[in-house]
Formats: structure tokens, sequence, C-alpha cells
């Protein structure tokens, strides 16, 4: 009898330590769709194996570079520095792709995404019933069960650059919001584009001087519109379809309304999480006339859609602006700022 009590013991402590390393030994899949296909999440804590440690999970989606092993280590620090290890399941999705430009190595029946539309939910490749967003929706499923984390009181998901995009369609568009029985905010960090509610876009006025390119100071009349209708539109024919607005919308949210779209996105917590140094076109930088429509860098795009959707919309969404940071996912992450916002008690 005491050795089977040691043994129980042993497991109990072992499952209690995070695997806070990068390595397939802090791995699992998660089964989507048909047949055996599935998708790799790295995580501190299985979703499989019952903790009533765990009172809060965090989710990250990695960046365009598809790197959420890179992720993975930025969360672990951030919970580190935020004492959160013990009682926090940090979880990074992995959008693997092997199709168009890029050229992920794939596990057998590992989903092969979009190269591109994984970002706005768009359908897998290999396994067109089921998008990205679906992916979501079944990780934050599996977090939010009660016969694995009992006392799990909370979701945060968040996403820097490319994951930010993600994050910004994704918070308008999930359908599992108020169905997991966990509250759930949302963290858009450092997006290069949002998905505008209407076909107005923002005009200088609705930015601060200094998330201009360095060197350029705009002259701006003390009653300029924020908004307007865009200007550019008749050489700029894409500025208005999804995923930098609403209109043609694919993949996931094509079955919702504009409507139901604005309420959601309305209606959810939400943090635009902005460096105050992102204002070069580094790291992926989308320069596109549609995403230009936007504003002239990322942290003045972030500025611009949080006043729009507050003042506009009648949101009470956060635009929290981070010292000293650029376009670096650890910067951002490891914060003081951040930590907060990414650990909530």
């Amino acid at each position: 009898m005491r050795l089977i009590a040691l043994t129980i013991v042993s497991i109990s402590l072992a499952s209690a330590a995070p695997c806070i390393t990068a390595n397939p030994s802090c791995t699992e899949w998660v089964s989507l769709g048909k047949a055996s296909a599935r998708s790799l999440i790295y995580r501190t804590y299985s979703l499989e194996t019952r903790n009533e440690a765990i009172t809060r999970a965090l989710v990250v989606v990695h960046g365009a570079g598809r790197d959420a092993d890179n992720y993975f280590r930025n969360t672990l620090a951030a919970a580190f520095l935020a004492g959160a290890l013990d009682n926090t399941v940090v979880i990074a999705p992995r959008m693997a792709s092997a199709a168009a430009n890029c050229h992920d190595t794939l596990a057998p029946n590992e989903i092969s995404w979009n190269c591109n539309t994984w970002r706005s939910g768009g359908p897998a490749v290999s396994n067109p019933d089921v998008t990205s967003f679906d992916f979501l929706d079944e990780v934050l499923r599996k977090v939010a069960r009660k016969e694995i984390f009992p006392n799990l009181k909370l979701i945060v998901v968040t996403g820097h650059s490319a994951g930010g995009q993600v994050l910004n369609r994704y918070e308008m568009g999930n359908q599992v919001h108020d169905k997991l029985g966990v509250p759930i905010s949302y963290v858009v960090a450092n997006p290069s584009s949002y998905a505008w509610p209407d076909s107005t876009r923002p005009t200088d006025a609705a930015y601060s001087v200094q998330s201009h390119a360095p060197g350029y100071i705009p002259e701006i009349s003390a009653n300029a519109p924020s908004f307007r209708n865009f200007g550019g539109a008749r050489d700029c024919t894409t500025y208005d379809q999804w995923p930098y607005g609403m209109k043609d919308r694919t993949g996931y949210t094509a079955k919702q309304t504009d409507d139901q779209l604005k309420t959601q996105l309305v209606s959810r917590p939400t943090t635009y999480l902005l460096g105050e140094l992102d204002v070069l076109p580094l790291g992926g930088f989308d320069g596109s006339c549609s995403a230009m429509a936007q504003g002239p860098t990322r942290l003045a795009r972030g500025e611009a859609f949080g006043k729009f959707v507050n003042e506009k919309l009648g949101a009470h969404h956060v635009v929290k602006i981070v010292p000293e940071c650029g376009h670096n996912a650890r910067c951002m992450f490891t914060s003081e700022d951040a930590l907060p916002l990414l650990f909530p008690k």
C-alpha cells in the first residue's frame, strides 16, 4: 500500500510541474475535422490531465513565421516574471503550412493551413472542412472543460504581429465566447492591419503625432475629422474587402452578418497592446494600399482602430502603449504594462 501511495504522490507532483521547454516533450496534438487530422500545440500542462491548481489560461498565437516554439518561450518568460507558472496553463498553437510560399515540415496527418489566410479564419489547404479559427475554438473548448481544469477562472487569448491580426478577427468572429462558461478576454498586439467595421478610414487626426514615421509631422487643423470616407477607394479597390474590411468575407466569418460581427467586436473585453516604437516598416509590415488606408504605421493603425470602436461604436476597449518597445513580441509580452493584462488576478 505504501508503494502505491508513493507512486500516486509522485505522479501528482510530476503533473504539477510546468513543462517549460520548447521541444516535443511540451507538445500535444489537437484533433480537428475528419479522420485523423490534427494540429500541434505547445503547452505548460497537459490538456488531458486533471489539474486543480490551474486558475488561468493564456493562449498565444504566433506571428507570420509560424514559430509557435518561440512564442511559447516568450510567454513562458512573461509567466515567470508574473509569478504565474504554477497556476496558468500557457498554450501556443502552431498554424503550420506547407502551401504556396510556406515550407513547414509537417508530421503525419498534420493539417497544412493556407500560407496567408490562417490569419483571418481561412480553411486549411489539406482539410478544407476546417478553418484556423476552428482550431482556436477547439483549443478553448479543451481548456474550458471542468473535468480537466475545475478551478479555471478566466482565459486570455493574445497574439502579436500576424498573431495580432488573427486576434482582431477572431475576437469579433468566434462563436465560443459565450458558450464555454469561462470569461475570455483578448489582447491584440501590434498587428499590421485590422478588419475595419465600415467603409470610413482614419485621418491624421485619429492618431498621435508620435505614431507617424520618424521625421514626419503632419499639419492637422483643430476641427479636422478623425474618420472620413476613404479618398483612395478608386485606386485601391480592395481596401474594404476581408480581411481589411467586411466585404466578401470567406472562411469562418462568412456566415455571419456585418451587424453580428460589429456587436461581438464591441461587446467583448479587448486591449490593443501597441509598441511605442513600432513606427518602422519592419517585421513583415503590410505596406499594401489596403493596410496603408488604416494608417502609416502599426502604432497609428492601432490607435485609430481603438479610437474608432470606442468613439463610433460605443465599445470600452483599452488602448495600452508599451514604452520603449518596437515590433518585438518578447519586449511587449514581458513589459510591466503587459503582465497584468496577460495574467490578470
